[in-house]
């Protein structure tokens, strides 16, 4: 299954609530595996299908890590990423606008570059709004409204 989305289809996934039911420390429940750490936890919509959010990270190099947020369909082993908060790793070439940075970066799903065949992930734009794993889960989590429980002990929120 392929899928595509419109600029106003990805809008509706990011701006719906996201009930994550579990605690905040849950998606940080690593597994070495490739020379990465990984974690993964799904949100369960009312139709079934889910939102994935997904977490790797490096385990050499500490600024290259992913922090994704995905829709699926159930019982389908692809999924579409509506947002991919990077770290700074790499240099990132945005292949439409031109433009090129090495920055920590926010991909973001449009319709545009789904539309030419490229991944949909495939714009990004530079941030500072995080510098870590860490930071950038917590930036995905308020962005793409993702509603979680608090544990006393998590550090997550800690400024």
């Amino acid at each position: 299954m392929n899928y595509y989305f419109t600029d106003e289809e990805i809008q509706s996934l990011i701006a719906e609530e996201k009930p994550f039911g579990g605690l905040i420390d849950e998606m940080m429940n690593f597994k070495e595996s490739d020379g990465h750490k990984r974690s993964s936890v799904e949100i369960v919509r009312a139709d079934n299908s889910l939102y994935v959010i997904k977490l790797r990270q490096n385990l050499n190099n500490v600024n290259d890590f992913s922090a994704i947020l995905a829709f699926q369909e159930r019982g389908f082993n692809k999924d579409f990423k509506i947002r991919r908060y990077n770290g700074k790793s790499h240099e990132y070439s945005n292949k439409l606008e031109g433009d090129k940075f090495y920055a920590f970066h926010i991909h973001m799903a449009t319709q545009r570059y789904q539309d030419v065949g490229r991944k949909e992930e495939s714009f990004a734009e530079a941030t500072d709004r995080y510098s870590d794993l860490r930071g950038a889960l917590k930036c995905l989590l308020k962005d793409c409204n993702v509603i979680t429980k608090l544990n006393p002990q998590t550090s997550l929120f800690s400024e």
